[in-house]
This record gives structure tokens, sequence and C-alpha cells, in this order.
């Protein structure tokens, strides 16, 4: 079967493969466009296999919600380059509206998914990207919320939220029902909380939490209340903990102890907090200690949970009694109920270059 410019032309077009590429693939298979398209697919396969160990941690996080479900999808490639042109973006776009509509159980059964607006598997799909890009790129991850749900992408793409929110259709219809959603979404891109409310904390978390703020406050003992931390310097002083020129120091500055530690040599607060460790069951048992220790949990809880963080927009607030006062004004109940943040790449390590090297091994 003869081909012609124009064939080559139409199978670039289909395939966003390089035209000399395309012409190879049509000599192979006589004209036949069908199976130049395959061959095409085959190859890059196997290109995509030689590529597949490259660090791709660029990429882009997109989201799609029709009101009955919101998703959200992070997409993985080599460079900010390709991550930003229109191909890639209309990938990811697609990807997450199949997400949405499709639910599919895991990644494995998305990329057998028949992509949405299309007629290839959502591998196929990605395949067909990559024959055009030729970069290493995969989709790393998914998430999916059945219900009212509101979505969120900052930045071209380099986070994004979806947000479920459990309230009436008349009230989710409404536009402030959206602002408000947006706020929260927002909200979350910029303060990324951990949990949604401090009930979701487990009881396991919060004394893993308690621990680690007991621990934190006996290393930094010239935080301590002040009848802790004269108590701790009286041991240092009495054991000789502290240098004789410390001991001096305290003598002189102990009614107005509030600059003293400017003043003291780098060793005097490490041998303090030595000393809080050994007295840690005296310490914690102290009810002025538990009440700071109480004091910062409670404010380490403000920033770690949704409901808890002042509003951005108006820290007068919370976000709880935010979504509260839309609830309020729009005559009926919402709440939040889940959310899902993605930031583009996070936990993915980025090969780092080191040209200076590479350029002395070459001048070897």
């Amino acid at each position: 079967m003869a081909f012609t410019a124009k064939d080559v032309v139409a199978l670039r077009e289909k395939t966003g493969v390089g035209m000399m590429d395309c012409k190879k693939a049509l000599v192979e298979t006589d004209g036949d466009m069908d199976k130049a398209i395959e061959i095409l697919r085959e190859k890059g396969l196997a290109s995509a296999a030689k590529k597949a160990s490259r660090v791709a941690a660029e990429g882009a996080v997109a989201a799609y919600n029709d009101g009955k479900a919101g998703a959200i999808v992070e997409i993985n490639c080599e460079t900010d380059f390709v991550a930003k042109g229109e191909p890639f973006v209309n990938l990811a776009n697609s990807v997450a509206k199949t997400v949405a509509i499709a639910n599919p159980a895991d990644l494995e059964a998305l990329n057998a998914t028949k992509i949405a607006d299309g007629n290839n598997t959502v591998e196929e799909a990605v395949q067909e990207v990559f024959l055009a890009l030729r970069e290493n790129m995969k989709i790393r991850r998914f998430a999916r919320v059945e219900g009212h749900a509101v979505t969120y992408i900052h930045a071209g793409g380099t986070v994004g939220v979806v947000v479920n929110f459990d309230t009436t259709d008349e009230i989710a219809a409404k536009p402030e029902f959206e602002v408000m959603g947006k706020d929260v979404a927002m909200q979350i891109a910029a303060m990324s909380p951990e949990y949604l409310a401090k009930e979701d904390i487990s009881d396991e978390e919060l004394a893993k939490l308690r621990n680690i703020t007991v621990e934190s406050a006996l290393n930094k003992p010239d935080s301590l209340p002040a009848p802790i931390l004269k108590d701790l310097i009286a041991t240092a002083c009495n054991e000789k903990r502290w240098s004789d020129a410390d001991i001096a120091m305290y003598e002189e500055k102990k009614d107005n102890m509030k600059f003293l530690f400017n003043f003291l040599s780098e060793d005097a607060i490490p041998a303090l907090a030595a000393i809080a460790i050994e007295k840690k069951a005296e310490i914690t048992a102290n009810p002025i200690f538990a009440k700071v220790v109480d004091g910062r949990i409670n404010k380490q809880i403000k920033e770690i949970c949704l409901l808890e963080q002042p509003f951005v927009k108006d820290d007068s607030m919370n976000v709880g009694r935010y979504i509260s006062s839309v609830a309020h004004t729009l005559g009926g109940e919402i709440k939040a109920k889940e959310f899902v943040r993605f930031a583009k790449g996070e936990g993915i390590e980025k090969k780092q270059d080191d040209f200076a090297a590479e350029i002395a091994s070459m001048v070897k």
C-alpha cells in the first residue's frame, strides 16, 4: 500500500510523534495507518521502559468535580516545561475526570479504564502523550470523594485539594456555599493541616504528641516556668554543674533573669537540660508544668487540625466557626467531612546533579 506526505502528516497528528518516525512506521507497514500507529506505540513502550529509571518529580495535580463526586490526581513527568504544556495538562484533566466518573479501585484499575472523552484506556492515553513528549511520566496517585465536594488547584497544579461537605442539595447549589468551599480548600492548600478535627487524632497520636512536647520542654529549660527553672539552676549551682563564671553571672542577674541566658556560656543550657531530664518524673508531676504542656499541645492542635486553625481570611474565628457562620446564613447545616491535599512531587527524591564533579571527571 503506497502512502503520501499527507499520510505522514496525518499520522503525526494522530500520534504526536516526529515526522521521520512516522515515515519509517508507514514504510515498515507499507502505508497501513493502523499498523503504523501500533508500531509507534510498541516502540514508544520500549522507549518508555528505557526512560522509566529517570526521576519524574515534576508534573501537576489536576482536579474534577461534577457535582456528584470530586477527584484529584497527581501525574508526574521529568521537567516543568512538559508539565506546563497543553498535552500534559489536558491529559491530567482527563484522568481526573475519569477518576470522578469511573471510580476506579486503584491505580491498576484506573490504567485499564477507558479515559473520559476518549477511546483509549488511561494507560494508552498516557502512552500517547509520552510518544509526543518523550519524557518518563506516570500517574502517581489519586483520590475521590462522593457527595458535595469542592476542588481547588493552586498555582497551575503545584497543589490540589478536594473537600467533602455534608449538607443538603439546596444549600450546595447556592453560590455562597461554593465560595465557602473554595475558602476552605484554599486554607488547606496554604496551611496543610494533618487532620480534619482534633477528634480525628487517635489516643496513640495524642500520647506521642504529649511525649514529644514534654521532651522538647525539658531540652529547652530556659522556656520552662520560673519556679521549675530556678530549681534547676539551684541544682546546677549546688552540684557545680555550672562553671564558676556562670554561677557568678547568675548571682549577679538573678533578680532580673529576663536576659540571663544572653550572658551565660554555651554549656549552661545543656547542663540544665541534663538536670531536667534527670528530674523528669518530678517535673511532669508538677501542675504548673502540666499546664504549660497542655497549652503547647493545644497550640499544636490548632496548627494541625483544619477546623481548629485560625481562618486565614479572618483570624477572629477558626475554620469550624467560619463554616458554621455560612451555614447559619444559608439557613441550614454544613459539616466538613473529609479532605485530601496533594502537593506535586512531595516525597519524591529529586536527583541532584553535581556539575562540578561531572566536569572534573571529564577532564581527567
